[in-house]
């Protein structure tokens, strides 16, 4: 359920929303870029739609790994509100947590990626084979992140001359650092 803090941060009424949705519907009854630091999603809610735990998400912001763009909390008895890119920020760490990379190695890929100025982790494409975490910049060309942004190439999966198999070159990596 969204909340705004022009309304004390309270869940809008059902009947609130059903008489403005006669203008165009609700996403486009308003201008939200003039208006996102004021909507947002509050901590049960973020966890829900990420699948992750409370105390996870409490400790992501406290920590800064993802920390709420709507609104932190603030001592005892406020709450925190999230963004939905947020939200996605959170199910992309819990996606990599399931890879199993470990929250240091997403720790670091977040940082390397903060550090180079990518700022909307939402917008990016990451992947992972368990080991790394990539950044795929191009269908053929991808960065990883915990080697300090060192780019390598997607090559096919036809049997290639060179003896590798037709491995790419992920897969090469990994051989590497597994064997």
């Amino acid at each position: 359920m969204a909340v705004t803090e022009k309304d004390g941060g309270q869940p809008r009424e059902h009947g609130a929303a059903i008489e403005r949705a006669g203008e165009q519907g609700l996403l486009f009854g308003e201008d939200l870029a003039a208006h996102p630091e004021n909507v947002g999603y509050r901590g049960p809610t973020a966890c829900a739609a990420a699948g992750i735990t409370y105390r996870q998400l409490d400790y992501w912001a406290r920590t800064g790994l993802v920390e709420p763009s709507v609104r932190a909390a603030h001592g005892s008895g406020s709450q925190r509100l999230y963004s939905f890119r947020d939200i996605l920020v959170l199910k992309v760490v819990k996606r990599l947590l399931d890879t199993g990379i470990s929250l240091q190695q997403i720790r670091a890929a977040v940082d390397h990626l903060r550090d180079r100025g990518t700022g909307d982790l939402a917008g990016l494409t990451l992947m992972s084979d368990g080991v790394s975490v990539y950044e795929c910049t191009s269908p053929t060309e991808v960065v990883d992140l915990l080697a300090g942004g060192l780019r390598g190439e997607l090559g096919d999966q036809r049997a290639s001359a060179d003896g590798t198999g037709g491995q790419d070159e992920l897969a090469r990596r990994r051989a590497k650092r597994i064997g």
